[in-house]
């Protein structure tokens, strides 16, 4: 039994489950919008099993894929990939059943979710390779959790609508903002093993503004979201606190970079949240 706990410690270790954070409210928020409110117990379970076995491959996938470049990294050299406590057959099992999970769900939630599925975790799974050849990799990332409110409409639904469109479009440039901030602690690491990090292309103070400017596209796209769906008072209040929190984490990133952990994972898990219990409160009035 302690051999098994330490097993799963270390593949939640190895995955960052609490990561997750960043995907499932924008799901459920596409879900609600889509639903006109509550959308039932079902979908609620399918669409967490699709989010979380997605992620589950993307960062298996990475893990795997990285293990040899995160040997090099002292911020990365203790992850259980690279020590050795998840080895690599266990990743290869690890990273295959969560893609037949979540194609598999896909299957019993609708016809397109199914057809979608396979091409989803193509593009998920093409993020572990950008950054040895293109900076675009953040982007890349931001297309990958971008596509979350999309997964949300077509389980609801079973078809792609422009708002959800908008919603997905702003995920992407929030998450590829934030990617680009998170980066500029391995610039230096970045630049040794000549991988292709915007940070290493383009330094520090370039990367700081291409973050902004990001920020300043995901909230445009994130308000056409609330225009197109005809969303409440409620919607714009997360509109102006998703400008508040994303300002807030450039400036705490613009003084001090060892803050930049608590940017990434305080602020943007945060705004994750209290954008979804806004969107909650306005579908239910």
């Amino acid at each position: 039994m302690n051999k098994l706990i330490k097993l799963l410690n270390d593949f939640n270790e190895l995955v960052m489950f609490k990561h997750s954070i960043f995907s499932l409210p924008f799901i459920f928020i596409a879900m609600i919008v889509a639903a006109s409110g509550w959308f039932g117990f079902y979908l609620l379970v399918m669409g967490t099993l699709a989010a979380l076995s997605a992620r589950n491959f993307a960062m298996g996938f990475n893990r795997y894929l990285d293990r040899d470049i995160d040997a090099l990294n002292p911020r990365t050299v203790n992850r259980p990939s690279v020590d050795g406590r998840v080895s690599v057959k266990q990743m290869q099992i690890f990273t295959v059943l969560n893609a037949l999970i979540f194609i598999v769900v896909a299957f019993f939630v609708n016809n397109l979710a199914f057809y979608l599925s396979v091409p989803i975790l193509v593009i998920i799974a093409s993020y572990s390779y950008f950054k040895r050849f293109s900076y675009l990799a953040h982007i890349i990332l931001g297309i990958s959790l971008g596509l979350a409110p999309i997964a949300g409409v077509v389980a609801v639904s079973e078809t792609i609508t422009l708002w959800s469109l908008y919603l997905s479009i702003g995920v992407m440039f929030w998450v590829a903002g934030f990617d680009l901030l998170y980066s500029l602690q391995d610039i230096e690491v970045d630049k040794k093993l000549k991988l292709h990090s915007v940070p290493s292309q383009f330094g520090a103070e370039k990367t700081m503004l291409f973050s902004k400017i990001l920020h300043i596209l995901t909230v445009v796209f994130w308000t056409l979201f609330v225009v197109e769906a005809n969303l409440g008072i409620f919607a714009y209040v997360a509109i102006l606190a998703s400008i508040i929190m994303l300002t807030f984490e450039h400036i705490i990133v613009s003084k001090d970079f060892t803050k930049i952990n608590k940017a990434f994972f305080t602020i943007n898990g945060y705004l994750g949240i209290l954008f979804f219990i806004l969107i909650v409160i306005d579908s239910s009035l």
